[in-house]
């Protein structure tokens, strides 16, 4: 991709899963990198998986004062960002009529209010600076009802409409857009699905697979880049073609 090389990216929820990938496909594009997550046995992993990392920073992105602090140590380690990946988030798969207060509120505050968070923090910098791209993590989920999901599902859609409106506010030095997964295979996929949910999942996909990691870091690696100049305030759904039916709505 052009434009990407030497460029400061922050990647958060970045020690696992789609972020990690994704940290390997900006690293590949010659990127400067650095990651963010809570988990310091999967940043020291992280860290021995990609050794070029520039550096990683440890916070809860659901506690505005930790990410204030690591973007402090971010400050020390880049000088500036050009590239914010908004990743990290969280799920619980449970009944709408089972969901506590407390599961409510810990996965709306990982996945809207992290995303709110480490997002004014980055956009502070770029609009400080020389402007920059922000990639917000939303997902099908947030355009679509889906059973056994309403809290990430509203934490999604949110996080969808604040993208629209920091593209708004940020343009014209920083461009914001929402990437929007479907089914990816994941760690965390892993550990709500069966196998054979997967594959009773797998088979209505018109691709007639689960999508991977390294799927949704090409899309991110693109938007980051400089040919994706003109396109801000968009929510771009990667997913196979599981929507495009509405086979989201089949329980």
């Amino acid at each position: 991709m052009h434009g990407l090389k030497d460029k400061r990216v922050l990647i958060t929820g970045g020690a696992g899963g789609i972020g990690l990938e994704t940290a390997r496909r900006f690293l590949a594009e010659g990127a400067r990198v650095a990651l963010l997550d809570l988990d310091p046995a999967a940043c020291q992993r992280a860290r021995e998986i990609l050794p070029s990392l520039s550096g990683i920073l440890l916070a809860d992105v659901s506690d505005a004062k930790q990410v204030a602090r690591a973007f402090g140590e971010l400050d020390a380690l880049f000088g500036g960002l050009d590239v914010l990946i908004n990743n990290a988030g969280i799920s619980i798969r449970h009944a709408f009529l089972d969901i506590t207060p407390e599961e409510w509120r810990k996965v709306i505050e990982v996945n809207l209010n992290g995303v709110f968070y480490v997002a004014q923090q980055a956009a502070r910098r770029m609009w400080a600076g020389a402007g920059g791209v922000i990639l917000n993590m939303g997902s099908t989920n947030g355009l679509t009802g889906y059973h056994y999901y309403a809290d990430y599902n509203a934490s999604k859609a949110g996080v969808i409409e604040l993208t629209r409106s920091m593209a708004l506010e940020l343009g014209p030095k920083v461009r914001v857009n929402a990437v929007c997964p479907g089914f990816i295979m994941t760690p965390m996929q892993e550990a709500e699905y069966t196998p054979e949910m997967r594959r009773s999942f797998e088979v209505k996909v018109p691709l007639q697979r689960l999508g991977k990691p390294e799927d949704v870091a090409a899309l991110f690696a693109f938007l980051a880049s400089d040919e994706a100049a003109f396109i801000t305030g968009q929510t771009f759904v990667i997913d196979g073609g599981e929507i495009a039916g509405g086979l989201a709505s089949q329980a």
